[in-house]
């Protein structure tokens, strides 16, 4: 299939054609003028002035076709010139994008990534703004992760959700502008235009970059004219988000248990030496609770698995709730759970421990069926010396609490030399 010529491509060829017409046709001319000067050597003197005007009419004839030459030889390098600067140009904005591509690599979170697109952004499309928005970890609307050199007027939203945007439907870039007419996004409500331009990689979508211009006569042309350079900044920026992703998707899955959604045994293990080694530098007391539900196996044989798994999330999901965002929840195995208290005393954990308890067994009205827990209680330094010895600590008055009945707290004995413990064990309320 023959391919078809650019305008560009185009004008060049009718410059070329141009310059050959003229250099055949000065060269008749200088002929003309040559044979005239010759044909004087061997006709009567009564031609010679017939001659000269025809040598005249030829240098005429040649001196217009020279004009015509120099101006076809200047629109050539003026044509040039800018062919020049725009390779040059293309080169810049390949190395920029290369050195963009580079910086990505080492981008850990959203915000690194938006840093080094914002940078590079204001390097190549100089006057625009932009903004980078992301999906969120259930990927039903996108947030705003960053944004800069946004014009007067338009504001970046803060969250946007797909439906409400052409080019994520379309998966295509889309241009936002009303004083053209065209087709604009639902979210988008000011005068000033915008393109959009989604981000896709390995077949999925992960963010939308925006681009605008502050000036609103011309604004479709100049942002057709800047979308294949916007579309380059997307393909590298949607590579790094779909890495960013991957890599706490990863983290994510190392660190919690995929049922629960709470940190795993492995987290745990960490945090309580790392909660333990404060605490011995500063004097506070960490605490832990662990806590087992009640009778757990034969609700999976009465009720179901699927019961079982949705008992255990309302569970981890009720402790979380009465907790403070410093305290970490794990799930130690099966239905064992471990909550690690920083800066709280025995005397505290035990009191938080029972209201999870009462928390843990109202779950009963809404599961229709028995659900209780037994907690065991143990702390640093009143009952424990160590982050290694605490957890068989706890997990002995855990074994206690069971013996004594179950839906209840138990504290593990004091240390020698220390007053015992204020509460030692709390039984659950009977009804």
């Amino acid at each position: 299939m023959a391919t078809v010529p650019s305008p560009e491509q185009r004008r060049l060829l009718a410059d070329d054609r141009l310059l050959d017409r003229a250099h055949r046709g000065a060269m008749v001319a200088q002929a003309i003028v040559l044979g005239a000067v010759l044909l004087t050597l061997y006709v009567d003197e009564a031609l010679h002035d017939h001659l000269a005007m025809i040598a005249t009419f030829g240098l005429i004839g040649v001196f217009g076709l020279q004009m015509i030459l120099r101006h076809v030889a200047m629109s050539i390098r003026l044509r040039q010139q800018q062919q020049f600067r725009q390779t040059r140009d293309s080169r810049e904005q390949i190395q920029e994008l290369f050195a963009m591509t580079d910086m990505l690599q080492a981008a850990e979170t959203y915000e690194d990534a938006g840093s080094v697109l914002m940078a590079t952004s204001r390097r190549l499309l100089p006057g625009y703004g932009a903004a980078l928005l992301v999906f969120n970890n259930s990927r039903d609307r996108l947030d705003l992760a960053r944004a800069w050199d946004m014009p007067e007027g338009f504001d970046a939203p803060e969250m946007l959700s797909p439906s409400n945007c052409w080019a994520l439907k379309r998966g295509k870039p889309h241009i936002n502008a009303p004083g053209d007419s065209t087709l604009c996004c639902a979210h988008h409500g000011t005068n000033i235009a915008s393109v959009e331009l989604p981000m896709m990689a390995c077949g999925q979508l992960h963010g939308l970059l925006i681009i605008t211009h502050p000036e609103i006569d011309g604004a479709f042309d100049r942002l057709m004219e800047m979308r294949r350079l916007g579309r380059a900044l997307a393909d590298s920026m949607s590579l790094a988000l779909s890495n960013i992703a991957l890599r706490e998707k990863l983290r994510t899955q190392s660190l919690r248990d995929p049922l629960t959604g709470l940190y795993n045994r492995r987290y745990m293990e960490d945090a309580l030496e790392r909660f333990v080694s404060l605490g011995s530098r500063t004097g506070a007391s960490t605490a832990v609770v662990m806590l087992d539900l009640d009778n757990f196996k034969k609700l999976n044989d009465e009720h179901g698995h699927a019961k079982g798994d949705a008992v255990l999330r309302d569970v981890a999901a009720q402790i979380v709730g009465a907790l403070r965002p410093t305290d970490v929840v794990c799930r130690y195995g099966g239905e064992e759970l471990v909550v690690i208290l920083p800066d709280c005393s025995l005397e505290d954990a035990l009191e938080k421990a029972e209201a999870l308890r009462e928390r843990i067994e109202s779950l009963s009205a809404s599961h229709e069926c028995a659900i209780s827990a037994s907690l065991g209680v143990a702390a640093v330094p009143e009952t424990a010396t160590s982050a290694t010895d605490i957890l068989p600590i706890a997990d002995a008055a855990l074994y206690a609490a069971k013996k004594a009945g179950k839906n209840c707290v138990m504290a593990s004995d004091k240390r020698a030399g220390r007053e015992p413990p204020r509460l030692a064990t709390i039984k659950a309320k009977t009804h």
